[in-house]
Order: C-alpha cells, then sequence, then structure tokens
C-alpha cells in the first residue's frame, strides 16, 4: 500500500513539474517572444509586447503611407515600418523608412 501511495505521489509530482515549465514558456499575452533593438522585421513575424512598446506610433498620413486596417496599426522600429495586428503583433507589411 505504501509503494502505491508513494508512487502516486512521485506521478503526480512530475506530471506538475511538467506542466509549470511548460508554463513558464507561454506568453500570456498571445504575443511573440521579444527580439531586441537590432531586430529586422519580416511579414508574418511576431512582435514581442516590449517590441512593440518600444517601437514609436507612426502617423500613417504624415509618413504617406496606406491607412491600416482596422485593428492594425503602423510603427517605426529600426529603421523599419511595420504594419502589424495590435491584438497579436503579427506583421502584416514592412516599409524601409530609408527606401522612400
Amino acid at each position: 500500500m505504501k509503494i502505491l501511495v508513494l508512487a502516486a505521489a512521485t506521478a503526480a509530482l512530475v506530471i506538475g513539474a511538467a506542466g509549470s515549465a511548460s508554463a513558464q514558456h507561454d506568453d500570456h499575452t498571445g504575443w511573440g517572444h521579444d527580439q531586441g533593438a537590432s531586430h529586422h522585421w519580416n511579414n508574418g513575424d511576431r512582435m514581442g509586447y516590449n517590441d512593440w512598446n518600444g517601437a514609436q506610433r507612426v502617423d500613417y498620413r504624415q509618413r504617406h503611407l496606406s491607412e491600416p486596417p482596422r485593428g492594425y496599426e503602423w510603427r517605426e522600429s529600426n529603421g523599419q515600418y511595420v504594419l502589424a495586428a495590435v491584438a497579436t503583433g503579427v506583421i502584416a507589411s514592412i516599409i524601409l523608412e530609408n527606401a522612400r
């Protein structure tokens, strides 16, 4: 009986530890991982929360960019104008700042 209880307790600890280890890697906001200050973005990339907040919001009219669709926003990050979804950080379009 002791062996059965010990085995059940050990299994519960192992399962609990595995669950908490995978939860540490989850991003609670659904956003991607932060890439840092020198990262150059590509379509389909997902900006991390800190990258999104670190990028400057852009007035698309002043910069002669297309009007963003509902739920999207233009940001300037590392010399790139990035059009990304506000809710998820997924990048839909990129324009190099000095290419215009």
